[in-house]
């Protein structure tokens, strides 16, 4: 019950890369267009849907 599959691990590795703030550097190159992380998500309000 508590193995992971790899797939499974990289899935979760990916999200957890995604997981991040943007960097300051990306607000001030565009002007403040982007101003946010759209992947963003907190774990105890939005769930990862991973099957496996």
């Amino acid at each position: 019950m508590g193995k992971k599959s790899m797939q499974k691990k990289m899935r979760l590795g990916k999200m957890r890369k995604r997981n991040r703030r943007i960097p300051v550097l990306a607000m001030v190159r565009t002007h403040r267009r982007v101003q946010y992380n759209k992947h963003q998500r907190d774990w105890r309000r939005r769930k990862l849907r991973i099957k496996g």
